[in-house]
């Protein structure tokens, strides 16, 4: 009896070549694959719903596998854990419908892109943030977003156009902005830099001024690591952006191309109006480059609800 799979997965696409097996390198697709052969004795054709490229990561890809196997398909999670790195995780194990294609019945993903824009990254972020070293304008970049936003053909972001039968795709939201959580990764105590965040001054006994700097810490103190630099930051506690975007399907470098052409913006190099108009011009080459990798996470990916029933 053949039995349709559906796993959820997680990865840190650093050490991969992306997820489809390729000749020239180990992929995440190639160590999920060898899993379910040694946990059910038979080599199963995974599919996913989205063929991330190299360097890139996922918090909720989606696969599907067919499989004789009587193990249960809860246990699937477990089972397949055995067999792969510490860096591809199993969130999830079910089976579904007969009619279940990870690709195919897809009807909406979700994209997240993080920038650092500080001073100085923490080294433990180099692989999983873009790094700006000019500090951008969040404001400028927001203002761009609407125009990204409906039915459009997308082309000016597609990577040698064409890769699919069309390039018209709808995106029901794009947003983006700053976010503090960064400090889980500086030298401070959570609770000293939740508590410091957004004080602006405190009197201490010795007469000195404390002030909460770059990184969110008590300076008075004189024991963090204070990084500095001359140019003034937008907001020096939260120098890393999340660009979000959920759209019913995306072409090949469609996300990174969109964060390229933000970036053009929150630099100052080109006005929010730039959005428009490269829309408009279905012109790869009117749009910003194409972003590194390291920043880019599939997030989330939706089905119809009643192919998720075996």
């Amino acid at each position: 009896m053949h039995r349709n799979i559906m796993l959820t997965i997680a990865y840190e696409g650093t050490n991969y070549r992306g997820w489809q097996i390729q000749p020239n390198g180990l992929t995440v697709q190639e160590c999920v694959e060898r899993a379910t052969e040694k946990l059910t004795g038979t080599r199963c054709n995974v599919l996913c719903a989205g063929r991330t490229d190299s360097g890139v990561h996922a918090l909720g890809q989606v696969a599907s596998f067919r499989t004789d196997s009587t193990i249960p398909a809860t246990q699937f999670r477990r089972g397949l854990q055995r067999f792969l790195p510490e860096d591809i995780a199993i969130v999830q194990t079910r089976a579904v419908s007969d009619e279940f294609h990870a690709t195919y019945s897809a009807v909406r993903k979700r994209y997240r892109y993080l920038i650092f824009d500080g001073p100085v990254q923490p080294p433990f972020m180099r692989n999983l943030v873009h790094r700006s070293r000019r500090m951008l304008n969040v404001a400028a970049m927001q203002k761009a977003l609407p125009n990204l936003l409906g039915t459009h053909d997308f082309r000016c972001f597609e990577t040698n156009y064409p890769n699919k039968a069309t390039s018209i795709r709808t995106v029901m939201e794009a947003t983006l902005q700053r976010v503090p959580h960064w400090s889980l990764w500086t030298p401070a105590s959570v609770q000293n830099a939740t508590s410091i965040q957004n004080a602006t001054s405190i009197e201490e006994d010795t007469g000195l001024h404390a002030r909460s700097d770059s990184l969110g810490h008590n300076a008075a103190k004189g024991h963090c690591w204070q990084p500095t630099d001359a140019r003034p930051h937008e907001d020096p506690t939260s120098p890393v952006i999340c660009f979000e975007i959920m759209a019913d399907g995306f072409l090949y470098n469609m996300v990174r191309a969109i964060v390229g052409t933000l970036l053009r913006i929150g630099t100052g190099a080109e006005s929010p109006e730039y959005m428009a108009a490269v829309v408009a011009s279905m012109d790869r080459g009117q749009a910003g480059c194409t972003a590194t990798p390291e920043g880019l996470y599939l997030v989330h990916v939706d089905y119809p609800e009643e192919l998720l029933v075996a």
